[in-house]
C-alpha cells in the first residue's frame, strides 16, 4: 500500500490499519508468504471461473461461497439495511452468473469483478431511493472473517476485546460520515482488502486519483477522529 509518507505513518492510518487487518512493519519472509498465497487464491479462483463458463455449476457454486460474505459486507456497510443487502447481494450473482461467459482474466482478483457488480447496483439503488446510511457494525467487521481479521485481539483478554471493539466501532461511524468517495474508497481498500489497482478498476479511475483520495480520506479521518484514538 503506498500512499504520501505523513499519513502512512500517522496514527489514524496506523490505526485503520490494525481494525482491519494489517499492519504497519511485516517481516519480508512472512509477506513473501502471503503473497504467494494471495496469487495461488486468485489463479484458483480463475480456474474455477474458466470451469463455470465452461457448463459447471458447482464451480460457480465454489465461487459463491467464496466471495458471497465480500460482497454482502460491502452491501451492507453502503446501505445499512441488512434485508436490502441480502436482496442486492442475491441480486449481484444471478447478475455475475448471466455474464460469467464475459468476464475474462485481467490481473485482478475475479472478487473484484462481484464487487462491480455489486457497486453498480448499490449506485442504482441510491439514484431511485432515498435512505439513511447506518453502519451496521456487528456484521460489517464480523472478528475473524476474512478480510476483517482482527490478529492480536485473538489472544486479548475481555477488556482488551471490548475497548478494541469500541474502538473499531467508532472509527467506522467516522468512515460513514466521510464523502461518497471517499467513504468509497476506504470501505474497497481496508474493508474489502483491495489493491490500488482494484479499487481504481471499480471507482472507474486511474491509480494516482485513487492514491490522492485515499490520501484525503485518512486526513478526513484524523480529523473527525476523537482526541483520545488520534
Amino acid at each position: 500500500m503506498t500512499v504520501p509518507t505523513a499519513v502512512s505513518r500517522g496514527p489514524v492510518f496506523m490505526f485503520a490499519e490494525r481494525v482491519f487487518g494489517r499492519t504497519s512493519a511485516v517481516p519480508l519472509s512472512r509477506q513473501a508468504a502471503d503473497d504467494e498465497r494471495a496469487e495461488a487464491a486468485k489463479a484458483e479462483a480463475w480456474d474455477l471461473v474458466r470451469a463455470a463458463q465452461d457448463g459447471d455449476s458447482s464451480a460457480f457454486g465454489r465461487l459463491y461461497d467464496r466471495y458471497v460474505d465480500v460482497v454482502y459486507r460491502y452491501v451492507l456497510f453502503r446501505l445499512g439495511d441488512r434485508d436490502l443487502a441480502e436482496d442486492v447481494t442475491s441480486e449481484t450473482f444471478l447478475r455475475a452468473l448471466r455474464r460469467i461467459t464475459s468476464v475474462s482474466y485481467q490481473g485482478r482478483d475475479v472478487g473484484a469483478w462481484f464487487v462491480t457488480i455489486a457497486r453498480n447496483l448499490v449506485l442504482d439503488h441510491v439514484k431511485s431511493s432515498r435512505f439513511k446510511l447506518e453502519v451496521v457494525t456487528d456484521e460489517v467487521t464480523e472478528p475473524g472473517s476474512a478480510p476483517f481479521s482482527v490478529g492480536a485481539t485473538a489472544q486479548a483478554g475481555p477488556e482488551q476485546e471490548a475497548m478494541f471493539r469500541a474502538t473499531r466501532a467508532e472509527l467506522l461511524r467516522c468512515v460513514a460520515e466521510l464523502g461518497d468517495d471517499q467513504r468509497e474508497c476506504i470501505v474497497l481498500r481496508f474493508l474489502q482488502g483491495l489493491s490500488v489497482a482494484e479499487t481504481a478498476e471499480i471507482m472507474n479511475r486511474n491509480e494516482g486519483a485513487i492514491k490522492a483520495l485515499q490520501h484525503r480520506a485518512v486526513r478526513r479521518l484524523a480529523q473527525l477522529l476523537p482526541t483520545g484514538l488520534r
